[in-house]
């Protein structure tokens, strides 16, 4: 088992104008939404080879996205590094496995796999 990529994400309260902030000001660009159409609840910009996931919730906060070539290694390894598990391995409608930790220092993860078949 291995990770292969990590990104921040950031929740905010009013993604739009988040996602208006970061394109305007700062320069990002669009690179993926959910859904595809419609309001979106979570925006992937990109600024040169970074990426900053936005998504919609009812506080600001941070967490940390790693993807790992198989979600549920990954949480065995994070378990037994040490890590409070949040959220068991789940098949998300946007074609990943998601589960969720907190790492010793209270700091929030998202773990991440590409289910089979998709690119």
């Amino acid at each position: 088992m291995a990770f292969t990529e990590a990104f921040p994400v950031i929740t905010v309260t009013d993604l739009p104008a988040a996602v208006a902030f970061y394109r305007d000001g700062l320069g990002f660009a669009e690179q993926y939404r959910f859904p595809a159409e419609g309001e979106p609840v979570f925006v992937t910009l990109r600024l040169g080879t970074s990426e900053l996931g936005i998504g919609a919730d009812t506080t600001a906060g941070y967490e940390l996205c790693v993807y790992a070539d198989d979600c549920d290694e990954a949480v065995a390894r994070l378990r037994s590094a040490g890590a409070e598990i949040l959220a068991e391995p789940a098949d998300q409608p946007w074609g990943e496995r998601l589960a969720r930790a907190v790492d010793p220092g209270g700091h929030k993860l998202m773990i991440l796999s590409k289910l089979s078949g998709l690119p």
